[in-house]
């Protein structure tokens, strides 16, 4: 199994967060589905202030570009990547298109 680690930012407003993190209490299960469908075992997704940091355990067929080109072609992901548009965005590094950003391990005990 393989370990990933992601940063995104949200919009610095109190009211947006909070809006964003009872969605994600709430996860529609389209969304559920389509993360367990891609081979992700585990997603942990951890705020401070509004840098989000998520970490995902996936399993060994896992692939970001298969599920980028899954979710591409649902529209309830569609739907629900608009809706999460309106709360986050991108790191000062992120490239046109991107949203999460993998993180460089740097440490290990």
């Amino acid at each position: 199994m393989k370990r990933f680690a992601l940063a995104l930012d949200l919009i610095n407003d109190e009211k947006l967060i909070a809006e964003y993190e009872a969605y994600h209490k709430a996860i529609w299960p389209e969304i559920t589905k389509s993360i367990k469908d891609a081979g992700i075992v585990s997603m942990e997704i951890y705020r401070v202030a509004n840098r989000l940091f998520m970490m995902m355990e996936v399993g060994d067929g896992f692939s970001f570009e298969a599920k980028a080109e899954a979710d591409a072609a649902n529209s309830k992901v569609q739907e629900w990547e608009t809706l999460m548009w309106k709360y986050q965005q991108a790191l000062p590094t992120t490239k046109p298109g991107e949203k999460w950003l993998l993180m460089d391990k740097i440490f290990s005990l």
